[in-house]
Parts: C-alpha cells; structure tokens; sequence
C-alpha cells in the first residue's frame, strides 16, 4: 500500500470536541445539561491552547533543520488549527446566543446583563454589590510606575477604562487603564441569582454585578468602560526523568513555572478599546500572535456552577448507582466473595463505594500483609488514600506508585504522596521516563500459611470523584493467573528490570505492541484461509501510526475492523485499497467513555480485553499500562452485550466526519447506549447478591512475634 492516508491528529481532537458542542446543540438534550456541555466545551480548548498550541508554538520557534526532521510543518499546523479553532468559536457563539439563551426565556429563565435590569432590579443590583462584591475588588492601575503586569494563566480579568474626567485638574488623567481579577472564587461563583418574580427566574453574571457598580467603584469619571480578557499559559511541563534526582522537587519547580509559563492565549472582548488592548500587551508583553479574539464572557467553563434554580425536569432523570449483582452489598465480606469467583465492576452505573470497601476491609483485615496500588489521578478528598493510610497504621505493608506526571492532578497526587510516604507507606514516584498509567491493586493475605492474593483491575482511577461521570470497567478476581502477572508488574516497579513472559496480561512498554500485532496478524492468516475473522476496538484515541497500517493491512486481507472512538482518531475509513471496510463510529452522551475494550475472534474462541492503555505511541512506548483479559465466560458475555448496545446505539452515536449515526429504517426502535446499560444492569443487579459461602480462613498457626530477651 503506497502513501496511506492518515487524518491529522490536532484536527482529529477538534473534530471530537466539536462532537461535545454537538451535544449542547442538540434540543432533544436536557436544558441545564446543555449548558454543562458548553462548559465542557470550553474547558476542553483551554486545555487544548494550554497544551496542544503551546507545544507547536514551542516547535514552530525552532530552527529550520529541525523542524524539518518533525515530517509536518508545525507552523502550517499552527494555521490549519487555529482557523478550525476560530470556526468552532463562532459556533460556539451562535450556539449561546441563538440556541441556549432562547431555550433558557421559554422556561422562564433571564441570564441578564446590566442593560436588561429594571430599576428595582437595579438597586437590588446596586445594593448586592455594595454589601457582597466591593470589598473583594482591588484594581492595579496601568501607568508608568508599574513596570510588568502579570497574569494568572485561567483566570478572568476586568479592564476599566476611565473617560471624561467630572472635574478636571492638573494631576489627573485624562484617560486611564486599570485591571482587576474577576473574584470568582472569593465570591463563591460566577452568576448571581436575583429575586424572582412570579415564575420568572433572573440570573446574572458576576462580571455584569460588578458593571452595575463600576461608577460607583470610579466616582470622577464620566464613562468607564469594563471589558474581559483571559490569558492560558503553557502547561507542558518540562521535566528530565532521570533515574537520579528528586522528581517531587521537579514537578513543584514545574508547576510554579506553569504559573508564569509562556502565554499561549490572550482571548479578549473584541469591543475593547484599542487603547485598553495596547495597554494590557505592553504591560504584559504578549505578542500579536496570541492574541485571541473572544466575546464578552469569558472562563465558559465556570457554566459547571450555573444554578439549577430547583428545576429538575432541565437535567437528565436520576441514575443512582445500581446494587451489584454478585458482590456484597453491606459492610465486610468483599475479600471472601472475591476469594469465590470474578466480579466486573461498570462504573458509573455501579458505585465505586465497591473499591473503597475492598482496600478499607484489606486494611483492617488482620491477615492481609500488603497492599501494593499504582495512583493516576487522586481526588482531593480520597476515600482510597484515607483507607491506605489506615493499612499503614494497621501495619500493611503498603506500596503505592504515584503518577506525579498526570497532567493537571500533579498538586493532588504529591499530597497524597507525601501524606502517604510520612505515615510510613513505601511511595514510589513513577518511573525512569515512564508514565505508570496502568490501574492495578493487588491485596496479598495469609490463608493457610500461604499467601493468597487479591486484585483490581480496571480501565478507570481510583478517583471517587471522576468515577461518577467516566463510564469504566474493572475486575475483582482472585485469579492466580492474573495476580501472578500483577506480581511481577509490581516487581517492575521496585526493581527497574523489563519484565516479558506474560501469559495473560498485555503490558506496555514491554510487550503490548508485539502481541496486538500478533492478534492481528492471527485474524488476517484467518481471513486469507476463507474463514471467519473480526477485531472489534473501543478506544479513547487511534493515533499510532505502526498500528493504523496493521489495521489496513487487516482490511486488505478481509478481516472485519469495527472501531469506537470516542476521542482522536488518525485512521481514515471507507477508503478503497486502504480502509473499504473499516467501520468506525463515536459515541458521545451522558457519561464520558472512558473503558479501552479489544476483541479479537480467533477463529471462534473470542478474545476480550479490557485495558488502560489506547493505541497511540505515548501508551505503546512510553507509559506502563496492562491490558486484562476477562477469562470468566460469564462476565465475558457480559462485557461483549455492553459493548453490542455502543455498537447498535443510533441515537449518540457519530461518524469520523461527525455525522449522526440515526437509524436506516424508521420503525426500527431507538438504542441509545448509556441508558440501554443502566435497564440493562438494573436488571442483573434486581436479584439478590449471592451470599458467601463460608468466610475467608485465617491463618492455621498465626506467626507470634517474637520479643528480644
């Protein structure tokens, strides 16, 4: 095959997040979850500017040699996104004005400005800011005796430009230029919600409150005028993963470098004055080139804390986690049923309180000797932290492995970490130029004077926090095949020597890469011989280029290649002599998917794999994830019926070209996947858990300790 055409990748992540403008879009969408969509939206190009745009700016300053090595032109990049990102924007935009505020008026809902305000709702106004907002405001005046403005990376400012003096005298300024940071967070939010009248509900911006009060704030002058600007920073951070070196100094350096890293945009209100603009760049020193322009609003991600004014008819219909069906639903005994049989955790739909419950009766349990877990992302408030802290002081040894490279979540996992390494647990801070993405806890307890071990597998964090909106799988299993492996997963971690031989497990960067290529190259040596071959893939992202042309090659042999691809995707489908019969379609809802599954049909006996890590290079090469295979023909099918109702969903589900996936035959019923899995789990979870059969045994002769005489 000659020049395979593949998709960019900085495109392919904005063609995904348009995927979520799409849901703000969507009418059929509850109101306030439309809003939250917008949020999402927005949070996601913050992110994106941070990260993406700072990294090709950083490319494009290189020199010419190389940058020629790179194969694409960052620069060219640069162009081709920011126009798409500017497109999205507009969109973005009309959406707001055209589609949400008018569906907010139809059910009696004003998101008002300074201009819409009747005059009791004025005072009112008036009066909010003097006793709530004035005292939390403390503008910095740009003149010449303030040398350099500085920015905090996403956060809203309000410029003033103050105009028309009331009494002119010799020392004072014609004109002026202050800014202030919008006090979101001393406030306590971003809109203020104003009293109703009758059945209309009025809701305000901070930014408008705070517009109302201007005059008052600036009492010599004529005119002010208040705009909004927001400036992202670079967020790469720069580290050397040496093996020597304390890396926690590293990533605390770094991140008060993001603080004052190099700007990657300053959006700001188009209807600003030039002389304010001017201002703000001399001050600050941003260039021409990012400059970003806005609207009037900024920070659309503070949409998370819109009011819901009581309305729960605007929100998607309750889903409260679903009772397990195999696991115990009360306190103890999750060691003893894990000890009987496999368990497939689907989070969010069942409660993550099952994880917390495993590692807090392992901490309690007198004969568990350890507990070894890798940690990617922490909550703030970690029930899973707060349970392997108590093993320590129980006296487990516990080993965690704490990422301190997860992007954004490295102030919470170096409290965790240092909390946890002062209470006396063993913490290892990643790996030597690795990212440990993997998910895995292992539980080894004495039974019989013989250690028995106890595992948790899965696709998500141990983060109490995101398991309530990322749709994950994980596995309880007492399995000595898969313990075993962890084992040595965990011995990795101690002792830096690559570990191959695994049986079950598929692990980066050792051995995943080689052995998805021979899955697939079994399924093509079956579609050549005439028989039956498939590969179905659930991914976040497809990006490596190596295993995109396995999967054309896959194609051209006649093997059935099925994608969903919620994210990035580099693969061009429908293509003939390349990618005619490569399906590929994203879904997009509710919850975040987030569960990586592969299916390989191997000739009959079909292979399932549930993992952390998607197919792209970073995963493949230079992260440590485990992919598992579910070996419980039960929880096999269960995981196969899930991933059936994504593939039949024909209500969220896109095409690469963002196209909805609708349904051919209008008579044919609607599956829309996320609610078709809760029925689906509300039904297996109706009947009562099994109970236990026995409890688990203790030790036959307990070691004593033994006293110095």
């Amino acid at each position: 095959m000659n020049s395979p055409v593949l998709l960019n990748r900085e495109l392919s992540w904005l063609a995904f997040n348009y995927r979520v403008l799409q849901e703000a879009q969507d009418a059929n969408v509850p109101l306030l979850e439309r809003i939250k969509f917008m949020a999402i939206f927005s949070s996601n190009l913050d992110e994106y500017f941070k990260v993406r745009v700072a990294t090709l700016r950083r490319l494009v300053k290189l020199k010419k040699k190389t940058r020629a090595k790179l194969g694409e032109d960052p620069a060219e990049q640069l162009d081709h996104l920011l126009e798409e990102v500017k497109r999205q924007q507009q969109a973005f935009g009309d959406t707001f004005r055209n589609s949400i505020l008018p569906a907010l008026q139809q059910q009696h809902i004003h998101l008002v400005s300074e201009h819409d305000l009747s005059e009791p709702q004025r005072e009112w106004v008036r009066q909010y800011f003097r006793d709530n907002v004035r005292d939390l405001l403390s503008p910095v005046v740009l003149d010449d005796l303030l040398h350099h403005l500085f920015l905090k990376d996403q956060t809203v400012y309000l410029t003033f430009y103050l105009t028309h003096p009331i009494e002119r005298r010799k020392h004072d300024d014609d004109e002026r230029v202050l800014v202030m940071e919008l006090p979101t967070k001393r406030h306590g939010s971003r809109f203020v919600q104003l009293p109703s009248e009758g059945e209309e509900r009025y809701v305000m911006f901070l930014d408008d409150v705070i517009r109302c009060g201007a005059h008052e704030l600036f009492p010599k002058y004529e005119r002010v005028q208040v705009h909004a600007i927001k400036l992202s920073r670079d967020a790469e951070l720069d580290i050397q993963e040496e093996v020597s070196g304390n890396l926690m100094a590293k990533i605390k350096s770094s991140l008060q470098k993001r603080e004052t890293g190099y700007p990657a945009r300053l959006l700001y209100d188009p209807t600003m004055p030039k002389e304010v603009l001017r201002a703000v760049m001399q001050k600050t020193g941003i260039g021409k080139d990012e400059l970003v322009e806005g609207s009037r609003y900024h920070n659309f991600r503070d949409f998370f804390g819109f009011p819901d004014l009581g309305l729960s008819h605007l929100k998607y219909p309750a889903h409260p986690p679903l009772p397990h069906p195999t696991l115990p639903k009360g306190k103890g005994q999750m060691l003893t049923a894990i000890a009987e049989r496999d368990h497939l955790l689907n989070l969010p739909y069942q409660s993550f309180e099952y994880v917390t419950r495993f590692l807090q009766e392992a901490a309690v349990d007198p004969h568990v000797s350890s507990i070894q877990i890798t940690l990617y992302r922490v909550a703030a408030k970690s029930e899973v932290a707060k349970a392997l802290l108590k093993a320590v002081k129980n006296g487990k040894q516990v080993t965690v492995v704490v990422e301190l490279k997860a992007r954004f979540d490295e102030e919470s996992n170096m409290f965790w970490a240092e909390k946890l390494q002062k209470a006396g647990a063993y913490v290892i801070f990643g790996m030597p130029e690795l990212k440990v993405h993997s998910k895995l806890c292992l539980v080894t307890r004495n039974e019989h004077d013989r250690p028995k071990q106890y595992a948790y597998l899965s696709t998500g964090n141990f983060n109490e926090v995101t398991s309530q909106i990322y749709a994950d799988h994980g596995l309880f299993t007492a399995d000595q095949r898969l313990t075993r492996e962890m084992g040595e997963v965990f011995r990795y971690f101690h002792d830096h020597q690559p570990k191959t031989g695994f049986e079950q497990l598929l692990v980066a960067p050792f051995e995943l890469r080689k052995k998805l290529n021979s899955l697939i190259d079994k399924e093509i040596k079956l579609a050549k011989a005439g028989k039956d071959a498939y590969i179905i893939l659930k991914l976040n992202a497809l990006q490596d280029e190596q295993m995109i042309l396995k999967l054309y090659e896959a194609d051209q042999a006649g093997v059935r290649v099925e994608l969903l691809i919620r994210g990035i995707s580099c693969l061009v489908p429908g293509l003939e002599g390349q990618s005619a019969n490569i399906q590929q379609r994203g879904l997009v809802d509710r919850y975040l998917e987030h569960a990586r599954v592969y299916v390989f049909g191997n000739g009959g006996e079909e292979k399932v794999y549930v993992a952390s890590s998607d197919w792209m290079s970073r995963n493949l090469d230079r992260r440590v994830e485990v992919a598992f295979p579910i070996l419980d023909p039960k929880l096999r099918a269960e995981v196969r019926h899930l991933l059936d109702l994504q593939r039949q969903d024909n209500v969220k589900s896109r095409d690469c070209h963002n196209n909805f996936l609708g349904q051919e035959d209008p008579n044919a019923p609607q599956v829309r996947a996320q609610f078709a899995t809760y029925d689906y789990l509300k039904k297996l979870g109706s009947k009562p858990a099994p109970k236990p059969k026995a409890a688990l045994p203790a030790p036959e002769t307990p070691k004593r300790s033994h006293k110095a005489k």
